[in-house]
């Protein structure tokens, strides 16, 4: 297969003959190393904890230490996998504009940090595969026009016709850099001028590519996330987007840690419509594991300040685990906004414009794209998922109750579940900090001095730590009941409007009212336990919710 891949990816013989060599004494180097082993299948105790690194500090002490020991007192009962978002030496993007592949951030700690929270959790790394940093020391090397790093990026002649290329964002597709001879260098930059694209039709990247990736399975990533993957691969005249050799590389990188070390999970992460989304997992087999689940963010969002299910409902059905060795990676907050594309197509761009409008009245900031004819759509809503779902009037009690009622569906939707550190923390949208960078997104980035968050959380009937220990128990409950294995069916209950209902397994039944109003929803009559309060019992032929209510039914007989 990866013979196969090589010579589909660089039909020029010699660009082959020269990978096919270098990667197979790259497999088989790794291989004497006795990388350990993975846990070879999911299931539903898989909770991932999406975090930076830095995301709690304390004077005299390395960030990853001092986050250590947030996980030991906070979290470590509750997730058993993190995902730190990209913690090497950065320029800009708060980390996605990687300087250095292979170094720690100094400011965070270093590998042997990294390694001892290896020993507390199973770790998710982010390659950031698709560019890097303007700052770097390959681009600097390719400025300086030194051999290695030829044809490193991509130097595009101004006056070529781009037009048809996907922009994600509204900055430049080219970025002009001065070289060490005065030349003139138009690069490639899909995200931002700091951003430089990497060429993938050189096979020498590839091959560092792959050096980084498997320089990350050995230092413990369980799980690496293939980041804005699907730009990975540049053609003329094309969208540059999800085209095969994109596909075809990451079928090579799905090889090659499955040679290396069995049981590495690769997630990519394409924030577009479901349908494109969904490809990555190619043919069950082959391609990536999982795929970041970006409709139900938004989805669910709609859902709840419309208290109309109509969408959810119609995508949901749609949803089932594509073959065993695949799975959504499910989510409701992330680092970045709540994005707007992957339910293009699904809700009408009336409805989602009026969400926008709608939540930019309640203090939401709100990011845009530039389509091919110059105008622009809103890309991704800025704001933390707790104030998405709330009014800015509301009561803390009403905040809490919307929040926990999304994550809900989150915790039982088929697929693995994962929650953004801000969302557990009860993070709400941090102004002050939008002010300070001049970005929107870092809205719901905020930083936490470790004691005082330490003091919030354990102030018990603060917003922090009702928000903390009911998100905390009802994801500990999803880990103990083996119906919400994320292979396990999922079928959509029938139900009103402003209702959503499903079963996992046809043994759990999960009802929700996303309505300020009372709701009935029908279910068939018998004995069931109430997962939430332990109580058996009796349903003639209808659940009634209140407002804002959701129940896990688990049936009897």
């Amino acid at each position: 297969m990866i013979e196969q891949l090589i010579h589909a990816i660089y039909p020029n013989q010699t660009d082959a003959a020269f990978l096919s060599k270098a990667i197979a004494e790259r497999i088989e180097g790794y291989k004497n190393k006795g990388i350990r082993s993975r846990k070879l299948q999911w299931d539903q105790d898989d909770v991932f904890l999406i975090t930076y690194g830095d995301q709690f500090y304390q004077n005299g002490e390395s960030k990853l230490t001092t986050f250590k020991t947030m996980y030991e007192k906070f979290f470590s009962d509750t997730f058993p996998i993190v995902h730190f978002l990209p913690f090497f030496p950065y320029s800009s993007d708060d980390g996605f504009s990687v300087i250095d592949y292979e170094q720690v951030n100094p400011e965070l700690g270093d590998w042997a940090d990294v390694q001892v929270m290896n020993r507390e959790a199973r770790l998710m790394f982010d390659f950031v595969c698709n560019h890097m940093s303007a700052k770097s020391n390959w681009f600097k090397g390719y400025l300086a026009n030194q051999p290695i790093y030829k044809d490193f990026f991509i130097d595009i002649d101004p006056s070529v016709d781009l037009s048809m290329v996907t922009r994600p964002r509204t900055s430049p597709l080219l970025s002009e850099f001065i070289d060490v001879d005065g030349k003139e260098r138009n690069i490639w930059t899909t995200f931002s001028d700091d951003q430089v694209d990497l060429n993938f039709a050189n096979p020498k990247v590839l091959l560092r590519m792959i050096d980084v990736l498997l320089f990350y399975v050995d230092q413990g990533a369980d799980f690496v996330r293939l980041d804005a993957v699907g730009f990975l691969w540049k053609k003329l005249g094309t969208s540059s987007i999800h085209l095969t050799e994109t596909h075809q590389v990451i079928q090579l990188f799905r090889s090659i840690v499955n040679e290396v070390a069995p049981g590495t999970v690769l997630i990519t992460e394409t924030n577009v419509p479901h349908k494109d989304n969904i490809s990555y997992l190619g043919d069950g087999t082959n391609e990536a594991q999982m795929v970041y689940q970006f409709p139900l963010p938004p989805l669910v969002l709609h859902a709840i300040r419309t208290s109309n299910t109509g969408y959810l409902q119609k995508w949901a059905s749609e949803v089932q685990p594509p073959t065993k060795e695949t799975s959504f990676f499910n989510f409701l907050a992330s680092h970045d906004g709540i994005g707007l594309n992957p339910i293009r197509g699904i809700v009408e761009e009336e409805e989602i414009l009026a969400l926008v409008s709608d939540l930019e009245k309640e203090g939401a900031l709100v990011n845009y794209k530039k389509n091919p004819d110059g105008s622009l759509s809103p890309y991704e809503i800025n704001t933390t998922y707790i104030d998405a779902l709330s009014n800015q009037t509301d009561e803390d009690d009403l905040r809490v109750k919307r929040f926990m009622l999304a994550h809900s569906i989150l915790l039982t939707i088929v697929g693995i579940p994962a929650v953004y550190i801000q969302s557990i923390l009860g993070g709400r949208n941090y102004y002050e900090g939008v002010e300070q960078t001049g970005a929107n997104r870092t809205i719901n980035r905020q930083k936490y001095e470790a004691s005082e968050i330490n003091e919030s959380l354990l102030e018990v009937g603060s917003f922090r730590n009702s928000v903390y220990r009911q998100l905390q128990e009802l994801i500990q409950l999803r880990r103990s009941e083996k119906a919400f294995h994320p292979n396990h069916a999922m079928r959509i209950l029938a139900t009103t409007d402003t209702t959503f209902g499903l079963v996992r397994n046809e043994e759990v039944y999960v009802l929700h009212n996303m309505s300020d109003q009372d709701q009935a929803v029908a279910l068939d009559a018998g004995t069931y336990t109430n997962l939430l309060t332990k109580n058996e019992c009796e349903i003639q032929q209808e659940v009634i919710l209140e407002p804002y209510q959701f129940v896990w039914l688990k049936k009897i007989n």
